[in-house]
């Protein structure tokens, strides 16, 4: 029986490439992510990233098809950072715990990340609309909240709900109070902690907010 997997020098050859090919969307993309917030939706042409990124325009369409496609891989990327972040908290051995340490990193990744955040919840685009698919695969990407929450489900502390009914619930508090501090309009980091856990507390069967 043969293998239709690379062998020798070719598939080292093939691995490489592929390695290449990636790095070089990933340049792209965090070029495009930076003229969005330093110059504006304005200078995302294929020409102007071509020329930031050192490549031609052939390669930026022959990656992404046009630059609606290029908005949505951008799109894409803001959420799939967000995930590596969020994957990468460590697990408690208490689930609420792990639930409420993944509130900071959350917030973090959204300010140290402002031209995907902007692409991902502000329509920073304007008429970029991800299709549907692009929107399930964003949502997806957040799946390790409903996950802890699950855990906490099974532990105890949450009344038993649909774990993604509390999930989009903190969601949206958390995007609430970001805006509002992106915005300018809030300075103290700890009003984005008591809105979140507030909506916690809301589920839990009992209240195990600091004293």
């Amino acid at each position: 029986m043969t293998s239709s997997a690379p062998r020798g020098l070719q598939g080292a050859y093939l691995v490489g490439e592929r390695a290449s090919q990636d790095q070089l969307r990933a340049r792209l993309l965090d070029v495009a992510s930076q003229l969005l917030v330093t110059i504006g939706p304005e200078s995302l042409s294929m020409r102007r990233i071509a020329t930031e990124a050192g490549c031609s325009t052939t390669v930026i369409y022959t990656m992404f098809g046009s630059k609606e496609g290029l908005a949505e891989a951008l799109y894409l990327e803001g959420f799939e950072r967000f995930r590596r972040r969020l994957e990468a908290v460590p697990s408690r051995k208490d689930a609420l715990e792990h639930l409420i340490a993944l509130g900071p990193v959350y917030r973090e990744a959204a300010l140290d990340e402002p031209g995907y955040y902007a692409l991902m919840f502000e329509r920073a685009i304007p008429g970029f609309t991800p299709s549907e698919r692009a929107r399930t695969l964003a949502r997806a990407a957040l799946n390790i909240v409903d996950r802890v929450i699950a855990d906490c489900i099974s532990a105890g502390y949450i009344v038993p709900t649909q774990p993604r009914k509390i999930a989009d619930a903190v969601w949206a508090a958390a995007q609430g109070a970001i805006s509002l501090e992106r915005a300018g309009h809030l300075r103290d980091s700890s009003i984005y902690d008591t809105v979140t856990y507030a909506v916690i507390s809301r589920y839990l069967v009992v209240d195990r907010s600091p004293a």
